[in-house]
């Protein structure tokens, strides 16, 4: 599909592993290619169809994970524009921004903030910007890419027992640690100057090696305004475009046109609001020029009546829909 422009470096591998991969996979026995790349899965143990993992194109690793990532203070970065997109964390007093020109091209940062070992995850076919905690029974997991997806969405794998996990639930799907679930933590996907607004004294994820990708390109131009998702093949939303925006919280969803027209909703214990200011990272050639989608915030009123961030993805209905079968998506 021409919206989609994978990076040069991974377009042979991802040619090879799609003419590799042949007829749909058997659901039974997990195919010889996977056994072979993966010796150490147990693919024994599995929560879904193994016919619903397809290949996204690159090998294991073949979009490499930041494993060691490197910050700058706020002051210091000049090279983002201000409307941006970053994920702003704030962890037990530490507040880190992960810009998602950097992101795009690598998908997943193993990071520690505030005395917590994080995994900051962002899904570009599903827009998916989902901060875990990588804490397991008391043991930290390590993540990386398997390079293959399921509904369109990541799928991640842990370098301890190599289970797959499902990006988008925080779930393993495949593997010794099938039906686990990581915890999430509150984040916000916000424009670069509303963070610098709000955490002047953070820092922010700079590249190891500003040459090693494109940084600030988006290589899915236009992705967001296409009519289908890319590499899908499930049921699609009733009564809405498979590729409109929603803000997603557990089993409810809400249009992002209609939060930009009331601008704050508030049920019960939860109030999402809508700014103006934020660029989408899927629409243009760069990131800085893309069209302005805003900024949600998701909060929740605690015990004491005061207003906490809490968990909520910016995605898209047909996301929604794939993994929420059972939710709601308010349209009015």
């Amino acid at each position: 599909m021409s919206f989609v422009q994978p990076p040069p470096s991974l377009a042979a591998a991802a040619l090879a592993l799609l003419v590799a991969a042949g007829p749909a996979l058997a659901s039974e026995t997990a195919p010889r290619s996977w056994t072979w790349a993966w010796p150490d899965t147990d693919f024994s143990k599995a929560a879904v169809e193994f016919s619903e993992i397809r290949s996204g194109g690159p090998p294991k690793d073949g979009i490499p994970s930041i494993d060691a990532p490197i910050f700058v203070s706020v002051a210091e970065e000049k090279d983002l524009d201000p409307r941006e997109p970053v994920i702003g964390l704030s962890v037990n007093g530490e507040t880190r921004a992960y810009p998602l020109r950097i992101l795009t091209w690598h998908e997943i940062v193993n990071d520690e903030i505030g005395g917590v070992p994080v995994a900051v995850t962002y899904c570009p076919l599903c827009n998916a910007a989902i901060v875990f905690d990588r804490r397991v029974e008391g043991q930290v997991l390590e993540f990386g890419t398997t390079g293959k997806l399921r509904k369109s969405d990541l799928v991640m794998y842990d370098r301890q027992t190599e289970s797959w996990w499902q990006q988008f639930l925080g779930e393993a799907i495949v593997g010794e640690m099938t039906g686990t679930r990581l915890d999430m933590l509150p984040s916000r996907l916000e424009s670069w100057a509303r963070f610098k607004k709000r955490h002047p004294e953070g820092r922010v994820l700079v590249p190891n090696d500003p040459d090693m990708r494109r940084y600030g390109d988006n290589p899915y131009i236009r992705y967001d305004s296409a009519s289908q998702p890319f590499l899908y093949d499930g049921s699609l939303p009733q009564g809405i475009e498979p590729m409109a925006y929603v803000v997603a919280v557990g089993e409810e969803a809400w249009t992002l046109e209609l939060l930009r027209e009331q601008e704050t909703i508030e049920r019960d214990d939860l109030r999402l609001s809508w700014s103006a200011g934020k660029a989408s990272a899927l629409d243009s050639r760069q990131i800085a020029e893309g069209r302005d989608i805003g900024n949600v915030v998701v909060q929740r009123r605690d015990a004491s009546g005061a207003w906490q961030d809490a968990v909520y993805d910016l995605t898209f209905a047909f996301v929604f829909h794939a993994f929420r079968p059972e939710g709601r998506i308010h349209k009015e």
